[in-house]
């Protein structure tokens, strides 16, 4: 991109005027002007909660003098209830001997804490200890309930990590960095360079897997350009996710200068107006740019993937991005990453599954719903079968979630075929031809429960031709997608997390719901294509080439031939999605 001598805001600098600030009175957001008084009667709500909760700890404790042998469930239920509450409607729990002890491990209380563990609680390295573990119960339980052996990070990776934990703690919010660049946010002058602390500010839109998906992206470009990543923190990021990074917040302060959710393509601040509109110029940069890598992003927009353009952006202090996608793929083509990119992974098919388990710990009442409903229904199969279902019908004589007989069939001849699930004898003779104690254990994630219901009949009224037992478990079924809805959401990522404590896994094409699921398990998953005009595809799935994501909008512009070109081609470790022909994803060069 040709760079001109001059102001950065060149003939457009009447935009200077339109700088969307917060206004400290009647024009700031609703939310902020109510916050303290919502912390107020929080805290005085919860100071109820703990005497009450006292209380009963001190009735329960005289109870246990003269029914010593109910004192232990008493105490167990008190202490559960008090922190976690359920998200699943589990019923009546089956009951197995052993199931005061954890199915990993000797420790009498799956809840409490401890140095006496048996499994790489760290993750390899990407963890490091320090963080109080009853605050987030996942961050160092997560390993226990992967059934797989998971890939290793690099000792560079991990370096690296570090070292984006001491940036993040120097110039995170509350710091004189983070409070000077705030500052200079509001300042209508140019800017001659960045400093020691520049930020990536990420707006939070999307439903839960392509949440996961942008924060993860972004995080990976944060890492790379040495920025800090800050989140908004008014998406319900706080109450499904726990703060990644030890002794600071990467939740945007309240008193955050711009009134950022009212940027859009159309913003004169987004880089693709910026450039299109020929606004900058030189070696001087403006105080922010907004980032538009939406799905509806414009050409200009995506320029953002091209060499020059980062040789720009690396100047601006404040980047704020909007995104819904999983964009890393297109990062591994911008030359001057791929020399950082290929020591950071040098299983290049494992940026989500590594920064992924790294930065995502679901929160205590997300992860006590899950880790329950596993400990009851899944913990002691012989195999896990996880089974995403995401229906993208838009017309027909049925809702949209189904009932589709034709999703049905092709589910079944999926797993069927691919003996990821035994055949159903039709005859007693078939059906009598084996006969095992083996335990199959499926797991059904859909809005819809047609689907589950239907797996859970065939296999209910016949016997398996080898003598397995399957059997049929579905946590939820919300129906349709609830938007801004806090329980829906963290329903979604218990189900998520579900799922990534599978053996095998059955995803459904161009769900990022299913792509994130097999990321955080390390799973190449058997994907199902979409059909077309209610029929079934032949064949009716296929194995993942990577457990990697898709990226469903990539560009097809080569930035140094200046034309449109096949981005799947370039180098042989970024491909063209199985389930979407047009996007791209991250295979790994050995595995090909």
């Amino acid at each position: 991109m040709e760079k001109q001598p001059g102001s950065w805001r060149g003939s457009n600098a009447g935009h200077e005027e339109r700088l969307p600030l917060r206004s400290g009175g009647a024009g700031g957001l609703e939310t902020e002007t109510r916050a303290p008084h919502a912390d107020a009667a929080d805290q005085q709500q919860e100071a109820g909660r703990g005497r009450h909760r006292r209380n009963c700890v001190r009735a329960a404790l005289v109870l246990c003098l003269l029914t010593l042998p109910a004192c232990m469930l008493v105490v167990w239920n008190l202490r559960a209830g008090s922190s976690s509450r359920m998200l699943f409607d589990v019923g009546n729990l089956p009951k197995h001997d052993g199931d005061d002890q954890d199915i990993r491990d000797d420790m009498a209380d799956e809840l409490s804490p401890s140095a006496q563990i048996d499994y790489d609680r760290l993750l390899g390295g990407l963890l490091i200890e320090g963080f109080d573990e009853r605050s987030c119960r996942s961050r160092y339980q997560f390993a226990r309930y992967q059934r797989n052996a998971a890939r290793v990070p690099s000792p560079y990776l991990i370096e690296r990590l570090r070292r984006q934990e001491a940036l993040q703690k120097k110039c995170g919010p509350g710091t004189k960095s983070y409070n000077n660049a705030a500052k200079q946010l509001m300042s209508t002058q140019s800017i001659n360079g960045t400093s020691d602390c520049n930020y990536l500010f990420l707006i939070i839109h999307a439903g839960m897997g392509n949440r996961m998906l942008e924060i993860t992206s972004a995080f990976l470009y944060a890492l790379l350009t040495g920025r800090v990543l800050l989140v908004d923190r008014y998406k319900q990021i706080a109450s499904t996710f726990c703060e990644p990074f030890p002794g600071t917040s990467w939740l945007i302060p309240s008193d955050f200068p711009l009134c950022y959710n009212e940027f859009n393509e159309h913003s004169p601040e987004s880089y693709g107006n910026m450039v299109q509109d020929n606004v900058i110029r030189g070696n001087t940069y403006p105080p922010f740019v907004y980032l538009h890598l939406d799905g509806d992003y414009a050409f200009h927009d995506k320029l953002f993937y091209c060499q020059d353009d980062q040789q720009f952006l690396q100047g601006v202090p404040w980047l704020i991005m909007r995104t819904d996608m999983y964009f890393v793929p297109s990062l591994f083509l911008i030359p001057s990453f791929q020399d950082e990119l290929s020591k950071l992974f040098p299983e290049k098919d494992t940026v989500f599954h590594h920064l992924g388990r790294y930065l995502l710990h679901p929160t205590n009442d997300i992860w006590y719903s899950a880790t329950t409903y596993y400990r009851a229904y899944l913990a002691r199969a012989d195999k896990v079968v996880g089974i995403q279902i995401r229906i993208f019908e838009k017309t027909g004589i049925f809702q949209r979630n189904g009932p589709f007989p034709h999703v049905l069939q092709q589910i079944l001849s999926c797993a069927q075929g691919e003996k990821l699930l035994p055949q159903i004898g039709v005859t007693t003779h078939e059906a009598a031809a084996g006969n095992n104690s083996r335990t199959v254990a499926v797991l059904a994630t859909s809005l819809s429960s047609w689907y589950g219901d239907q797996i859970r009949e065939r296999y209910g009224e016949h016997r398996t031709v080898d003598g397995t037992t399957v059997k049929v478990y579905q946590p939820s079924h919300e129906e349709y997608q609830k938007k801004k809805n806090r329980k829906h959401d963290m329903k979604a990522l218990a189900e998520i997390y579900l799922l990534s404590m599978s053996d095998v896994l059955i995803t459904s094409g161009f769900s990022t719901f299913g792509y994130v699921a097999q990321g955080l398990a390390g799973l190449t998953p058997w994907i199902m294509y979409r059909p077309e005009n209610h029929v079934v595809p032949e064949p009716p799935c296929g194995r993942a080439m990577s457990i990697e994501p898709c990226f469903h909008q990539a560009p097809y512009y080569d930035c140094k031939a200046k034309r449109d070109a096949d981005l799947g081609k370039v180098v042989p470790y970024v491909r063209h999605c199985e389930d979407v022909s047009w996007g791209l994803k991250i295979v790994n060069e050995t595995r090909l």
